[in-house]
């Protein structure tokens, strides 16, 4: 019947185009060790990809560079540019994240998955096959990198935007002006860790809970860096210090030091104020 003879068609095509497919990314790879993955497939050091050549992570680096972020079981970490899912799998195997590796190179993915399931961390890590500049990380709270400065330049938008308190880890590689937070420089390797910071740039004004006058601030920020100036007279402010959404402010008022510190959380500060040597609840107010 035509009807038959077509899906008996288009199964054929379908198939046709598997089997393609298999032979351009190489096969499915199921394996119980280490050594059996190796066995599908061995990529060599220097060898070309899409943006970069590729070059394995020591141990040693992976490790300092998960700990510079302090990874927690409670976090999703990304490592874009997994290569082989080193990183990915040493977040789950000693940190107890769930970690996502995302990789152009589709043999590099597969056998970045089968060392997953041969470590026993496939329930915890995943090696998609993927472009870094069209993947969405959004969700991530831990972001790890091992690219080239302009590579970490066009994802620098990206991650600004991401949720403040982020931690952002590159292996070698800065980010042009904005500053890392920590730096890590040992014979093993180079690590920088940035924290992704809130937006706390404008107007504040400060409003006790209770009894006081309230504190006008003013923010300028650059990254993570700030200045301001404080009440009608513009007092400087003295430090003033962001570290994702927690920031922190020092002043005087009349001759008196005061502090200030607080949570960012969008248009809203909420802060405990020391003053006059005593230490109160205030909101803030991005006016």
């Amino acid at each position: 019947m035509p009807r038959e003879r077509s899906i008996s068609r288009t199964g054929r095509v379908l198939a046709g185009l598997l089997a393609v497919f298999c032979l351009a990314v190489g096969p499915v790879v199921h394996a119980e060790t280490r050594a059996e993955c190796d066995t599908q497939y061995k990529p060599e050091t220097g060898q070309p990809g899409k943006d970069v050549v590729w070059v394995p992570t020591n141990d040693a680096l992976v490790m300092r560079m998960l700990q510079m972020a302090q990874v927690k079981p409670h976090d999703l970490v990304y490592d874009l540019g997994a290569g082989d899912g080193k990183i990915a799998i040493a977040a789950a195997k000693h940190f107890g994240a769930r970690a996502v590796g995302v990789e152009y190179n589709p043999r590099l993915a597969q056998l970045g998955q089968c060392y997953a399931r041969a470590e026993g961390m496939s329930e915890k890590v995943r090696i998609m096959q993927a472009d870094i500049f069209t993947t969405d990380f959004i969700a991530a709270n831990v972001v790890t990198l091992y690219l080239l400065p302009d590579l970490n330049l066009r994802l620098r938008p990206t991650l600004l935007k991401m949720k403040p308190g982020t931690r952002v880890v590159s292996h070698s590689f800065l980010m042009d002006d904005w500053e890392p937070d920590e730096r890590s420089m040992t014979e093993d390797g180079h690590a920088y860790l940035w924290i992704v910071p809130a937006q706390a740039a404008g107007r504040w004004v400060f409003r006790p809970q209770g009894e006081g006058e309230p504190i006008t601030v003013h923010l300028e920020q650059t990254f993570q860096q700030l200045t301001g100036v404080v009440g009608d007279k513009k007092q400087a402010i003295q430090s003033a210090t962001l570290r994702g959404a927690h920031l922190q402010l020092a002043f005087e008022e009349n001759g008196a030091p005061v502090t200030l510190s607080g949570e960012v959380q969008d248009e809203r500060i909420e802060a405990q104020v020391t003053r006059a040597g005593k230490t109160n609840t205030y909101i803030g107010e991005r006016r």
